[in-house]
């Protein structure tokens, strides 16, 4: 097949092309053989660039895997095939061009010491693709105009190639849109805690052991499954898709690191759903760096006594244990004074949300994202029993949380996935039901455009998770897929988000349009589970540590 013929030849280019620029970026950062991270400082803009060009040819490389496999079993439709032209000609134009890393920055070549020289291969190779990416696009458009559904779940076929997914997505799928997708709204617009009728059926179809091991009263499944899932809760509501995020932290915190007797006391009552887990981690004037962190953890008997302050505690008041991390070494200890802690509180309710001695909190009103609510929490004194020390070491909590890192991100990226579903669901719905001028809006070569590069890229973010979490089911280390699978999900869904609210027009700014929702949720992405430049900075000193 032509297509898939063009889009290799461009795709070995563009690695190619990554190659030079890598190259080209170690010369400038490294000294004796080693990066010296003044250097990378002062490089930050080149080394966030190189991060985004290497996620965009990652993203090529895995949307033509997904076009090949459906190739493969006769099952490569009109669709699919536009979907592969559009995503490399659009892709590589901005490789040869600059790609916007957020609003204002470009990523340009010749930052990254790139000359016309080197780009002309890719150029060359590009051209079929490029060239054609008018017409690609408009016929795309003419689909979706005519009302042809898209998207992973709905309507083109997301690739997974394993009936048993399959069949969770379907079943999760269903849930959603039955108890999840007609009520989120309200939830959201009152501000409320997702009804508790909702976390026990999600506990009854074995949301929260996903990945925990049967021994333990989970699924036994890996993260691809945990991708699916995500992602199809997060379609109906992010606030839902993100209720299992704290039980697999806590999961995997427990299952990598915990001593026999932590695993069998918490792992069945997470897995069950009948402990719901919270990640206490960052505080008001640490943020991303874990190294200044303050918290400390006193020993006194057989007791911790906790001090300090947490902010940004998801479901913090309905929780019954935190994962805690504090400090038990001096202030000036760094990462190797942190320790990790299993300890349990009381669950609480609105009037008394921290009805534990030693432990107080306030809600924190958030834009979107509400489902769970987010508290600030001080500790003075509170008691955690020496027992619930992770592992039984001290200094080993930053070592037990990276542990965690590649999971959690491969999830967020499959959260975002779906919240850039769910914008195209409703941008398409609106276009098509919206008259001006005597026509729809999907038949308005503006509004189709936006549509079609929504369908093209939420289908780029979703092959870039999968890929993540297949590489992290393989026991491979994937902390720079996963980065990257994060990284670009997390702008697909605000872009997604913003382009549906265009479409909508005045009424996408009105309250009562789910797209509204949708709009404030999508905007965390880029924030919560490491910021999207934290993202890229672990992309850069990972590719030019000779990683990937």
């Amino acid at each position: 097949m032509e297509l898939l013929a063009d889009s290799a030849n461009a795709l070995a280019a563009a690695e190619a092309l990554l190659a030079r620029a890598r190259g080209n970026l170690a010369a400038r950062v490294t000294r004796s053989g080693s990066i010296d991270s003044a250097r990378l400082d002062a490089e930050q803009l080149a080394a966030h660039g190189l991060a985004w060009m290497a996620t965009y040819v990652a993203a090529l490389r895995q949307l033509r895997g997904w076009a090949v496999r459906l190739d493969e079993a006769d099952e490569l439709g009109e669709a699919q095939r536009l979907i592969l032209a559009v995503g490399f000609g659009e892709y590589l134009a901005q490789l040869c061009g600059g790609i916007a890393m957020g609003q204002g920055e470009i990523a340009r070549p010749h930052e990254l010491g790139l000359s016309e020289s080197d780009l002309a291969p890719l150029r060359a190779a590009s051209g079929p693709l490029t060239g054609g990416l008018a017409a690609a696009r408009a016929a795309l458009g003419a689909l979706l105009g005519d009302g042809m559904p898209s998207g992973g779940a709905n309507g083109i076929d997301g690739g997974l190639g394993d009936e048993t997914l399959e069949l969770i997505r379907d079943q999760v799928r269903r849930f959603a849109e039955r108890a999840v997708a007609p009520h989120a709204h309200d939830w959201h617009r009152q501000d409320r805690l997702i009804p508790i009728e909702i976390v026990e059926e999600l506990a009854g179809i074995g949301v929260f052991g996903v990945t925990l091991p049967e021994e333990y009263g989970g699924l036994g499944l890996g993260k691809l499954a945990m991708c699916v899932v995500s992602e199809e809760l997060s379609r109906a509501y992010i606030g839902v898709g993100s209720l299992g995020t704290r039980s697999e932290i806590a999961g995997e915190l427990i299952r990598v690191s915990g001593t026999p007797e932590q695993k069998a006391r918490w792992l069945p009552g997470i897995a069950s759903g009948a402990v719901l887990p919270t990640a206490v981690f960052t505080e008001p004037n640490a943020g991303s760096d874990l190294a200044s962190l303050q918290t400390r953890a006193v020993k006194q008997g057989g007791n911790y006594r906790i001090y300090g302050a947490k902010t940004w505690i998801t479901h913090g008041a309905r929780s019954d244990l935190m994962t805690l991390l504090a400090r038990t070494g001096s202030p000036d200890s760094g990462y190797r004074g942190l320790s990790m802690f299993l300890a349990a509180k009381p669950r609480g309710s609105d009037a008394e949300p921290f009805p534990a001695e030693g432990m107080s909190g306030t809600e924190i009103p958030m834009l979107g994202y509400r489902g769970m609510k987010e508290y600030e929490i001080g500790f003075d004194g509170f008691a955690v029993p020496q027992e619930a020390l992770l592992g039984g070491v001290e200094g080993e909590g930053f070592k037990q949380l990276m542990a965690t890192f590649e999971s959690a991100r491969v999830q967020t990226a499959a959260r975002a996935v779906g919240v850039a579903q769910n914008a195209f669901e409703l941008a398409l719905a609106y276009a098509l039901e919206r008259r001006q001028f005597g026509r729809s809006l999907a038949a308005f070569p503006r509004v189709q455009l936006k549509l079609v590069m929504m369908a093209v890229e939420t289908m780029m973010a979703r092959q870039l998770a999968y890929f993540a979490a297949r590489e992290k089911d393989s026991g491979r280390r994937c902390d720079i897929e996963a980065g990257m699978a994060k990284l670009l999900a997390a702008r697909v869904a605000w872009s997604n988000a913003d382009n549906a609210v265009q479409i909508h027009g005045g009424n996408g700014y009105a309250l009562e349009y789910p797209i509204s929702r949708v709009l404030c949720d999508a905007r965390i992405l880029n924030i919560f589970e490491g910021a999207a430049e934290i993202q890229a900075q672990i992309i850069a000193r990972g590719l030019l540590a000779g990683r990937n």
